[in-house]
């Protein structure tokens, strides 16, 4: 296994994607300036086709379409855009939904005939304001059509939150620690990661007390918005599609180490006690590394099994961790503690790649063509061709949704 290039960006990289396996790739990353976005669309050699630069927010989003169309949203003085970049850098159709001045887009996944977008309160520098706001709006979750219309809006009420292992001291508890009572966040943003999934009719929508790290998840059916459910206040955790309409929602933090398995009626069918960045094969099978918040690592390769019991794959070193992907013969690749590491279907492990690197901000792996594997890590992409096969189909993240980094099963 060598490595085949490696090229530097202009500022952390936020995402990469590919239409095709052959690639080039769009890379989404941070300017010069932490609140500028930069596109960039590179082939596997490094040499960049064109690089373009956008206002931003802080959150570089982007979603790339089967057509190669990258889609971008940032904030401009008549509201927040969503603008699609063309293969050649020029510029496609905009899109200007419907919003409130001190709203943002929080997350947004790109459907055939439109968006869904999960709107938070803006952050002061979007707003342009030095104070803060009279009123803070309610997070909400809307469809529109690809012109912009919006075909439906559901408020969203996170409301009082809570979590055993919360502890607090002060004046109220007379300075002893305590589990903390149920509290109303002063400020909700969307979940870190993978705040939002589409999956056939239903939508995944996780919101979070951004100083607590206590979040839900609120399943919406895609055609009406209505809510179907909510999983109970818990501390936040990586996500996945499971299936059609299924998704697993990960919890990790304040004693919390656990994956559910929630169906498309929005009712948990199956808990593991385990926690990672899962992926699900086309037989609906979830594996991936653990990611326990534990040093030295205690994590392993771990396979959820059908009776909520766990399989256990190879001991894991070192914490920072890629989003795994899985090539056709079942053999899942990802980048951890410095290396490039395969577990077969067997959960045997194998060292694909190593060099001397511990950086904390790890992407996920791209797997392209002729075995070539994509990591970024910080402000930098990494290609390295390996043996592994074409990528394996599957709920997730594997086919389409691995490549354009769009987090729709349609």
């Amino acid at each position: 296994m060598t490595l085949s290039s490696r090229f530097t960006l202009p500022g952390q990289v936020r995402a990469v994607a590919a239409a095709d396996p052959s690639g080039p790739l769009t890379v989404t990353s941070y300017g010069a300036n932490p609140l500028a976005t930069v596109i960039t669309r590179v082939d596997l050699s490094g040499k960049v086709a064109w690089q373009r630069s956008y206002p931003g927010t802080g959150s570089p989003q982007s979603r790339l379409s089967t057509d190669g169309t990258l889609w971008i949203a940032y904030p401009d003085r008549g509201g927040r855009l969503l603008e699609g970049v063309l293969p050649d850098g020029s510029t496609g159709p905009t899109t200007r939904p419907e919003c409130r001045p001190d709203e943002e887009i929080g997350a947004f996944v790109l459907l055939d005939d439109g968006f869904v977008i999960s709107w938070v309160s803006a952050s002061r520098l979007v707003r342009g304001e030095r104070s803060q706001p009279t009123s803070v709006p309610e997070p909400r979750v809307a469809r529109y059509t690809r012109e912009g219309e919006c075909l439906w809006s559901t408020p969203i009420a996170l409301g009082a939150v809570s979590f055993p292992g919360v502890m607090e001291m002060g004046d109220r508890t007379g300075w002893e620690i305590r589990p903390r009572r149920p509290w109303v966040p002063e400020e909700i943003g969307v979940d870190h990661w993978e705040p939002l999934l589409v999956s056939a009719d239903r939508i995944a929508a996780s919101f979070t007390d951004t100083r607590g790290g206590i979040g839900r998840t609120f399943f919406l059916n895609l055609d009406s918005g209505e809510t179907i459910s909510a999983t109970s206040p818990a501390p936040t955790g990586r996500k996945a599609i499971a299936g059609p309409g299924q998704f697993l929602i990960g919890s990790q933090g304040y004693g919390a180490f656990t994956t559910g398995l929630f169906g498309r009626h929005g009712a948990e069918t199956a808990r593991w006690a385990s926690h990672g960045a899962m992926l699900v094969d086309k037989n609906g099978s979830p594996s991936g590394p653990e990611l326990e918040n534990h040093l030295p690592s205690r994590s392993r390769f771990r396979r959820l099994a059908p009776d909520n019991t766990l399989v256990d794959g190879p001991t894991l070193t070192g914490y920072y961790t890629s989003h795994p992907a899985m090539d056709c013969e079942g053999t899942t690749v990802f980048w951890r503690d410095g290396k490039l590491l395969a577990v077969d279907t067997d959960l045997a492990g194998h060292e694909l790649f190593a060099m001397d690197d511990s950086r904390a901000v790890i992407g996920r792996a791209l797997l392209l063509s002729e075995g070539s594997v994509v990591v970024s890590l910080d402000d930098e992409v990494l290609v390295v061709r390996t043996p592994l096969g074409p990528l394996a189909e599957g709920p997730w993240p594997c086919g389409e949704g691995n490549l354009q980094g769009n987090p729709l099963l349609s």
